[in-house]
């Protein structure tokens, strides 16, 4: 078990390995099938290395693991094996196929031969069941029923712009680091990454708890930039950032404090997650943003943590400015997140700057590729001017390339989302 463990290790820092499944749960049939299905991919097995009994080598949960290399490497893999003295231990049992379909095999005996979608249904049909009775379960049909979509192309990336291009590198070079507020209230939890980010951009990120505006520690007067965080103000109890807002609306000297910034024609905020929530409340304090909605309860009734596709619309956002277009994967995490506007005519003149896209690119309500289930797939707003936007996703969570739970190889440092963080401190010039 040591050396198989320090094995694992090695092929892993040497870039050998693409996948690794345990089969202590389950056995080999479960790893394989379970493997195939994170894929969406068909596999070929071939037994014919094992002397024990096929349902024996299929089924058993004893110690050991699948391990998925290129076919350019198993040799190489093979010698680590083997000098690890695990050689008699490690078969080489098979290979993807072009059919979506597991298929295996024992000397030129077929064993099994399934659709790879037929065996995914059966295998997730419990939890459909499950999540149909806990959750709502016209959701749980919709997200059942996605994983049989043959013609899915999966997530992908698409830029109108260059993601390795710092446009914040000249004013970064002068010397100034424009005051930026990352601004907090009671159960935020978002304030160390989106501080990271601005930072990377050029900023100077300060600190600043809810109790500094309203104890007069802080001033917004010293800040060009505010950005209002996500995580569970008020532990959510008080609605979607609601508590939050009404700290503020129900506080002469921070009313004033935040009227007195969202009036200055020099300043700029941002409001993810929660604070898009809070923000939305404050419609009334910031100008250019009457038509901003409502963030209600998300339509499967619980909270939604997932790396969805979203697309950024042409909008005067000085945050996507040069981004339109762009099909950007992001982090989501929230239980209120499900746009809702008053009327037709507040959808109407609604400036949305993102929205959810399906793996194909268009604008979707189908669960859980919106996860919240907004009209038309609206998670981003922004003011007329441009200066104020609101987005339930998190591109804090995601601005390095090693955050995203998924990337294209070809990425280096940065992920797509940092433009919007260079696009800010590009505005303030």
């Amino acid at each position: 078990l040591v050396a198989f463990f320090d094995l694992v290790q090695s092929l892993n820092e040497r870039r050998l390995l693409l996948a690794y499944h345990d089969r202590s749960d389950g056995g080999l049939f479960a790893t394989l099938c379970e493997m195939a299905f994170a894929g969406h991919c068909g596999i070929d097995v071939q037994l014919d290395d094992f002397d024990a009994d096929p349902l024996a080598v299929l089924f058993s949960e004893e110690l050991g693991a699948v391990l998925q290399v290129r076919h350019c490497d198993t040799d190489e893999v093979l010698a680590w094996c083997h000098d690890a003295g695990l050689g008699h231990y490690t078969h080489v049992i098979g290979t993807l196929n072009d059919v979506d379909r597991i298929r295996i095999r024992r000397e030129h005996q077929t064993l099994l031969d399934e659709t790879r979608s037929d065996l995914q249904s059966a295998w997730w049909e419990t939890s459909w069941r499950m999540q149909a009775l806990r959750d709502n379960p016209a959701c749980a049909q919709s997200e059942f029923e996605r994983q049989r979509d043959e013609d899915d192309p999966g997530l992908g990336v698409t830029t109108s712009f260059d993601i390795d291009e710092d446009i914040a590198a000249p004013f970064i070079q002068r010397g100034a680091r424009p005051a930026m507020a990352i601004l907090r209230e009671q159960g935020v939890n978002g304030q160390v990454e989106m501080a990271a980010a601005f930072e990377r951009a050029g900023f100077r990120a300060i600190d600043v708890h809810m109790s500094d505006i309203i104890g007069g520690r802080r001033d917004l007067a010293e800040f060009k930039g505010l950005v209002a965080c996500g995580g569970f103000s008020y532990g959510d109890v008080l609605g979607a950032g609601g508590g939050w807002a009404r700290s503020i609306l129900y506080n002469d000297s921070a009313r004033d404090a935040f009227s007195a910034f969202f009036a200055r024609e020099d300043t700029f905020a941002l409001g993810v997650c929660n604070g898009c929530q809070m923000m939305s409340h404050l419609r009334d304090l910031i100008p250019g943003a009457e038509h901003w909605p409502r963030f209600e309860r998300n339509l499967s009734e619980q909270f939604e943590a997932r790396f969805v596709l979203t697309e950024v619309v042409d909008s005067p956002s000085i945050l996507f400015a040069g981004m339109a277009g762009s099909r950007i994967p992001v982090a989501v995490a929230h239980g209120e997140g499900r746009v809702e506007f008053d009327d037709a005519a507040q959808r109407e003149a609604a400036l949305v700057a993102l929205r959810y896209v399906d793996h194909h690119g268009r604008p979707t309500e189908t669960y859980p590729l919106n996860p919240n289930g907004s009209p038309e797939g609206i998670t981003g707003l922004t003011s007329r001017d441009g200066r104020f936007t609101i987005m339930m996703p998190h591109p804090e969570r995601v601005f390095r390339a090693v955050q995203n739970s998924w990337h294209p190889e070809e990425w280096g440092e940065d992920g797509p989302w940092m433009r919007l963080f260079r696009n800010a401190r590009v505005w303030l010039g």
